[in-house]
């Protein structure tokens, strides 16, 4: 019967490598292959004929994979760590002898070193070999021009420098493709390896050091802060090679033009501090805008997750404006950035002409005797070109260099941070007790005071124990200290055996309920069957689409409460554990379903009768059967010992019972106790009933039945619509003003080379150089000005451009937000939240930074292909016939691979989340995970999910450098063709017109690269746009507010009335309301019963119109609330829910984030829901900070900051939704009392699991199956002796 929980191997080896796995050919293909990237011509060919799907790509190498890169790389953090700990020790030493305070924390550098450096010093090799070539290019044409000049007719000399052009520039491209893709992948890896790290990190986080950090900050850290750190390794090698390339320009510069290249230098050193400034600005900006975008996601996800309650409070609009007033202060603080762009634009284009400008005007005035030469004037501007990139990349570097530095402290102070202490409980003691605490005191956090003081209990093996007490008296943080989740501060806790743990709030995993259940064992299937007949979940499985086979989403989003809490239950008693600990699992189920697990489960005959359970409850008729009873007050044990035991003591405890004992009404209801076999034959009876119901009308909640939609990946080619409607939210006055700016600087960028061209043309031909000598100042000054109006217009074509992207991104980002508030809510209960975060996060800062980035790019680098080819045209006819073939097989290289590289690149944006979403699941279930001890599984999940990430991107590296190697070989032919034409054309052709010839030719290489790789990446990108638009077109829910209005005032009676109501909730599912005719009268308190799937839930949806109906009407106060607008509607409803969901902020905007009453009514409020003194203990009342979901409030505090959210809602109708679940006995009546003395006036629909809370209503309605089976008096249904009599039976209630 056991089912032995899995645990295989060790942390890093593949969970379920897939059978049939293709391989990466890279390791065993010939030196020419491996160079060329041919080997992966087969994938691209693939790509071509039809979309890629995950099966056709490439596997990684086994040294890139987290397999393999993870333990390596923790081996040196360890070592880091235990130097740390030395030091530690050390520095406590040295404050003690002699008070200095010094303390170095583990760096992260150091082990990153330590794991990657030979790959490290390979990388710089081969990029010192490509820049060494990159400078023998200009010195051969230069030599061209010479041989032009001196010996214009020797065609020998000239094929030879021909064909050594072409292969210095070959072997420079293959060189640099391998430096690229050993470059990339090294970045990757050590991006890989950080993350395994924060994984595993996160798994052992002591809880002090997790309230430092939310779920979406650790995220952060994940996310945005490895990628910072794979950024700068990617461009690391810069920091060398740039002052190396911008070194050795200089010295072939002194050998062209002498010292007067000093100038040009001087230049340069002037531009490189304004660029440095400019770079730290950007900085600057960027962390604030990234501070605002922080804040507009965690707004967005918590507005995401309690959708719900927006919508049935009618909120939507109010938070919508929160998150636009975040969004606009983060579009100016990018506005800024963007004009700060055109300043770096002006800089990396025209850097080249005011270095050339300077040292010419210096040239000139050093020497009178000075001329500009064709083989001087050419070579200096290839040399000038040249050092433009390092130039410009060296700022951004040594700025990413900051920023990373930003990012390492941030990961090296998460991944010091403090972790649990697994010697806080100890397992290896001797006595047969299964629990035991020994004067034992704890904390959550360091600056807390004592949540559990001196604690002394033992726990016998084989006991059911109860813990009992008021909202916040500890009993949670009772199981917690079992689990060595709290820091012990004195004293000793015990703890034999396997834990299984079921959290007050149900952590469930976004896979099939199997999976959730089974939580890594292996399927025994008699064992299994057992376990979801004791937790009653067969029934529920007849509901799923798939039975045990159905996703579940995220959250467990499309399952009800219930359902999530007995799927935990399956999942602890499948793990056939020794020690239960169960925290209050019963609260979210109906009362019929919680005698179930009972009876079955949990007490004296269920199944697991032999095992250690501590069960934390409200329901104090269970009390009875239980072995041991802990009462808990204040975080101490106030009493302990048997229900007989403490009831003759007639101490609190007594009292406690006698409040539940007691209801508030003139009729009195006893507690009895309903014999087993009575209760097993009315449970089964009902059972029957429900599943022949079922089978005749299949009309069970269906909405919850949808499985998890998976995230839809985008195929074919890129959709012209969504450019035009880019184009069209940026203004089509800043496209036709952009376009027209960068005609502009293209022409006169090609101007100023035809004018020295011209100019170096008449020198060779002047015999008196007294006349060049007065023309010469001219020729300088239309040369400079030529420069001066392309600078100007590169400003305005950048400031145009940032205009009229920021304007795209506000329209885009606004009409996105619009769109996901006015979807139905069903949507939000089938699709999980991170596709929507995602579209909010990666794609719009594709919309706000990169794709107008990329349109530009493509544009230039289309302007000055077409200008390069044009004025090699010109120079040698002859090059038309080369340039038509070429151009051919460009668009034919590009077309086949641009199919592969969109689908590539769309996989791999879909397969980005569920690393992110594995990720979450962990952080949200981490006490759960470390309960059952599974750590070791789910790290190796992690690395499942992170190796599928990397596959795509090692894919996607791979495609980009098959595409370079083949566009670059062209690039190359072209250089070879327009030095051939130029021997050819011998004295038909000047030494000016070959070197401008070849000078463009061998600027082309990079042009046409560029403009390829831009286009992809236009198309690519355009998938972000296409997924920003996306909700646009999805079916929204009706208007929030229509032309018919209610009267103020309404609704003034509260009569609700269904008339032959139908609804439900997909077309091809059946009826869950069917033919639902009822009227409640005005201030009627009507209580609304049924088990699970009955349509309780229903009602309320159909009510808040959040289902619309397909039949009948629902008329309140004499208007039917189908003509009215959503609104209209919800804004004079109220509604307590199920769960109880707080946003992070203050308490005072959780409770009335409308800001439309006083401080005063807010007291009121708190007063009558028993919360007053809790908050006037806060240090800052009112404004006491909630965290994340609520988190640092009990989940039955967060339950009372509803109900007094609620009371300052005041209307005429309040539909309660199992209000109570989460809270004691006695804070349950203070709430119905509450409810019934502010709400004497209302009309009061309760949904309730405990019927003790609706047998003092005036009506009762009882559902099954959608339709209704009963509405009458508590005290007519129970004489009529049917449905509801005999669920009261159940419920141990009797009148």
């Amino acid at each position: 019967m056991a089912a032995a929980r899995g645990r295989r191997g060790g942390f890093y080896e593949r969970l379920s490598p897939s059978g049939k796995k293709k391989c990466s050919p890279e390791e065993d293909v010939f030196v020419f292959s491996k160079l060329t990237y041919s080997w992966f011509s087969r994938l691209i060919s693939i790509g071509y004929k039809k979309p890629l799907e995950r099966d056709d790509l490439f596997e990684l190498n086994e040294g890139d994979s987290p397999y393999s890169v993870c333990p390596n790389f923790e081996k040196q953090w360890r070592k880091e760590m235990q130097k740390s700990t030395t030091g530690l020790k050390a520095s406590y030493i040295k404050r003690m002898l002699f008070k200095k305070t010094s303390f170095c924390k583990p760096s992260l550098v150091f082990p990153l070193w330590q794991t990657f450096k030979f790959l490290l010093i390979k990388v710089a090799f081969l990029k010192v070999a490509a820049d060494i070539l990159a400078f023998m290019g200009p010195q051969i044409m230069k030599a061209l021009i010479m041989l032009s000049e001196n010996h214009p007719g020797s065609h020998g000399s000239g094929y030879g420098y021909a064909i050594a052009l072409f292969f210095v520039v070959l072997s420079q491209t293959l060189l640099h493709q391998l430096y690229q893709r050993n470059n990339m992948l090294t970045a990757v890896k050590i991006k890989t390896a950080v993350v395994g790290l924060i994984y595993k990190k996160a798994l052992t986080l002591a809880n002090s050091s997790r309230q430092n950090y939310t779920t979406g900050e650790i995220v952060n850290l994940m996310s945005a802060d490895t990628q910072q750190l794979m950024e700068l390794t990617v461009n690391l090698n810069l920091l060398w090679s740039a002052p190396f390339q911008i070194l050795m320009a200089i010295i072939f510069l002194w050998q062209e033009l002498g010292p007067s290249v000093l100038a040009g230098v001087a230049v340069l050193l002037l531009v490189i501090p304004i660029n440095a400034l400019i770079a730290a600005k950007v900085k600057s900006l960027k962390k604030s805008q990234m501070r605002y975008s922080d804040q507009r996601v965690k707004l967005l996800s918590e507005m995401l997750h309690g959708i719900k309650i927006l919508k049935l409070y009618a909120w939507e609009p109010s938070y919508q404006k929160k998150v636009m007033s975040i969004r606009e202060r983060e579009v100016d603080v990018l506005k800024s950035s963007g004009y700060l762009a055109t300043y770096s634009m002006l800089t990396l284009t025209c850097i080249p002409f005011m270095v050339s400008l300077a040292t010419f005007g210096v040239f000139f005035h050093v020497d009178e005797e000075n001329v500009l030469t064709a083989s001087k004037v050419f070579t200096s501007i290839s040399l000038f070109n040249i050092l433009r990139l390092p130039l410009f990349d060296l700022p951004s570097v040594i700025s990413a260099v900051a920023q990373t530095k930003v990012s390492l402290s941030r990961l090296e102070d998460f991944l010091y941070a403090e972790d649990l202490n697994p010697e806080d409980v100890s397992t290896n003691y001797s006595g047969n007790h299964a629990v035991g605490f020994i004067g034992a005191s704890f904390r959550w956090d360091k600056s807390g005071l004592p949540v559990l003081k001196n604690l002394s209990v033992s726990i016998p093996e084989g006991s059911l124990v109860a813990v009992v007490g008021q909202v916040g008296s500890g009993k949670s943080s009772f199981l917690s200290a079992i689990l060595g989740e709290m820091e012990k501060l004195e004293g000793t806790v015990q703890r034999r055996g396997s834990v299984a743990y079921v959290s007050q709030q149900a952590w469930i995993q976004n896979a099939i309920l199997q999976e959730n259940i089974l939580f890594g064992s292996n399927l025994n299937r008699p064992y299994y069957e057992q376990v979801l007949k004791s937790c009653a979940l067969l029934p529920d499985l007849e509901q799923l689409p798939n039975g045990d086979q159905t996703e579940i989403g995220e959250r467990g989003v499309n399952i009800s409460g219930g359902q999530k809490q007995r799927v935990s239950l399956a999942r602890a008693v499948y793990s056939n554990a020794d020690l239960y600990l169960l925290d209050d699992p019963l609260s979210a189920v109906d009362v019929h379903v919680g005698k179930h697990l009972f009876e079955k489960l949990i007490g004296p005959s269920g199944l697991l009768k032999s095992k250690t359970r501590i069960l934390v409850t409200h329901n104090l008729t269970l009390l009875p059967q239980t072995d041991l009873i802990i009462v808990m007050e204040e975080g101490r044990i106030s009493q302990m010992g048997t229900y007989q035991e403490l009831i003759s003591k007639r101490a609190n405890f007594a009292e406690l019972t006698q409040v539940f004992a007691t209801e508030n009404r003139s009729e009195e209801t006893t507690l009895v106790k309903v014999s087993s076999s009575k209760e097993e034959c009315q449970l089964g009876k009902s059972l029957l009933q429900r599943e022949l119901l079922k089978h005749k009308d299949p009309s069970v909640d269906q909405w919850r039945t949808h499985t998890k939609s998976k995230e839809k990946v985008a195929t074919g080619g890129m959709k012209m619509a969504v450019v035009l409607k880019y184009l069209q939210a940026f203004d089509w006055r800043w496209v036709w003003l952009t376009i027209a700016a960068y005609l502009g600087q293209n022409a006169l960028a090609i101007g100023q080379n035809l004018w020295l061209s011209t100019w170096t043309a008449e020198t060779a031909k002047v015999n008196d150089f007294t006349e060049w000598k007065q023309l010469r100042n001219y020729k300088l000054g239309i040369y400079s000005l030529l420069g001066f109006m392309q600078g100007f217009l590169v400003c305005c074509g950048a400031y145009v451009l940032s205009r009229g992207s920021l304007s795209a991104s506000q329209a885009l980002h606004h009409q996105m937000l619009d769109s996901v508030l006015h979807l139905p809510l069903q949507h939000f209960e089938t699709n999980p939240v991170g596709q929507i975060i995602s579209r909010f996060t990666k794609d719009l800062f594709v919309v706000d930074v990169r794709f107008h980035y990329y349109l530009r790019t493509w544009l230039n680098c289309t302007l000055d292909v077409i200008g390069t080819i044009l004025v090699i045209t010109s120079a040698s006819p002859l090059f038309v016939v080369v340039v038509i073939p070429l151009g051919y097989l460009y668009f034919t290289i590009q077309r086949y691979y641009i199919a592969s590289s969109r689908q590539i690149r769309r996989l791999a944006g879909a397969s980005h989340s569920p690393v992110i979403s594995h990720f979450s699941e962990t952080l949200l279930g981490g006490s759960t995970i470390r309960a059952f001890g599974h750590q070791e599984r789910f790290i190796r999940k992690n690395n499942d999910v992170v190796y599928e990430n990397l596959i795509y991107f090692y894919n996607n590296i791979i495609s980009n450098r098959w595409l370079s190697v083949r566009l670059e070989f062209l690039g190359s032919l072209m250089v070879f063709f327009a030095a051939l034409f130029v021997v050819l054309a011998g004295n038909t052709v000047n030494s000016s017109t070959v070197g401008l010839s070849i000078s463009y030719a061998l600027n082309i290489i990079q042009s046409l690269n560029f403009w390829v790789r831009k286009a992809c990446e236009i198309e690519t990108n355009a998938v972000s746009i296409e997924r920003v638009c996306e909700y646009a077109k999805m079916d929204k829910e009706e208007p929030w507010i229509m032309s018919k209005r209610p009267p103020m005032g309404w609704p003034e009676r509260g009569i609700v009335e269904f008339i032959n109501y139908k609804a439900q909730y997909r077309k091809d599912l059946g009826l869950a309301l069917n033919n639902v005719s009822f009227q409640t009268r005005s201030k009627e308190k009507v209580g609304i019963v049924g088990r699970t799937g009955a349509g309780k839930s229903t009602l309320t949806n159909c009510l808040f119109r959040v289902l619309e109906g397909s039949g009948g009407k629902i008329i309140i106060d004499g208007i039917d609330i189908s003509t009215i607008g959503l609104h209209d509607l919800r804004g004079n409803l109220n509604i307590i829910p199920q769960d109880p969901v707080l946003f992070s902020g203050t308490l005072q905007s959780n409770l009335d984030p409308l800001e439309k009453h006083s401080d005063l009514e807010l007291w009121e409020a708190l007063e009558l829901c028993n919360l007053k003194d809790f908050v006037q203990s806060l240090p800052k009342k009112l404004l006491h900070e909630i965290s994340e979901g609520g988190e640092n409030l009990s989940v039955g505090q967060r339950q009372l900051v509803c109900l007094a959210r609620v009371l300052l809602r005041k209307t005429k109708i309040l539909v309660l939704d199992e209000a109570t679940a989460s809270v004691d006995t006695e804070t349950d009546n203070l709430v119905q009392s509450t409810i019934r003395r502010e709400f004497y006036n209302c009309t009061i629909l309760t949904i309730a699991h405990r019927l003790h809370t609706i047998m003092d209503s005036e009506r009762v309605l009882v559902l099954d199956a959608g339709r209704i089976l009963e509405f009458d008096t508590p005290h007519n249904l129970l004489q009529q002796k049917g449905a509801f009599s005999e669920m009261v039976a159940e419920a141990g209630i009797t009148k």
